[in-house]
């Protein structure tokens, strides 16, 4: 790679920079020199992230194959003085409003008092048997209205027969 320093002097910068091949000790590499006898790590071997877990906090945790656990994100939750001003945009998302205010965004289990849960099936926030329960008072309503309009025409019929 060849680099010119802007400074207008003759003097252009050959840079080479030599990887070296995979499996040998040479080129770029965390050793000193050319030796190829490893005396003593200082450091983790190779790692491959295994999985991803959650913990409560809203820490994103890499568990790697070398044993290492690192920190890889952070989940933020917000919260806002009139949650019922956000604006509703579907798909069960929310946008901001004037009426909400501005999000107060802080770490879970801070000051906003709230934990994530991680590896939990969320259910739905129907309560089914209050529902079902609603929906056998509704029935029966409705069959004992159906009963009412059917009294109601024999009693017509019958005045109408009387009439006659």
């Amino acid at each position: 790679m060849r680099i010119d320093p802007g400074d207008n002097s003759a003097n252009i910068l050959d840079i080479v920079i030599d990887p070296g091949k995979i499996g040998e000790f040479a080129g770029i590499t965390q050793m000193e020199g050319t030796s190829s006898l490893i005396a003593d790590q200082d450091g983790y071997g190779l790692g491959f992230l295994n999985t991803i877990s959650v913990n409560e906090d809203g820490k994103i945790l890499g568990v790697f194959s070398n044993g290492t656990v690192r920190v890889l994100a952070q989940i933020l939750v917000a919260t806002f003085n009139n949650p019922t001003g956000l604006l509703r945009v579907g798909d069960n998302m929310f946008d901001i409003s004037a009426n909400s205010g501005a999000p107060i965004i802080d770490e879970p289990g801070s000051a906003i008092q709230s934990k994530i849960m991680s590896g939990v099936l969320e259910q739905s926030n129907v309560d089914l048997a209050e529902e079902f329960t609603r929906m056998i008072i509704a029935q029966r309503g409705f069959q004992a209205n159906a009963r009412v309009i059917t009294a109601s025409d024999e009693f017509l019929q019958e005045i109408t027969n009387l009439k006659r």
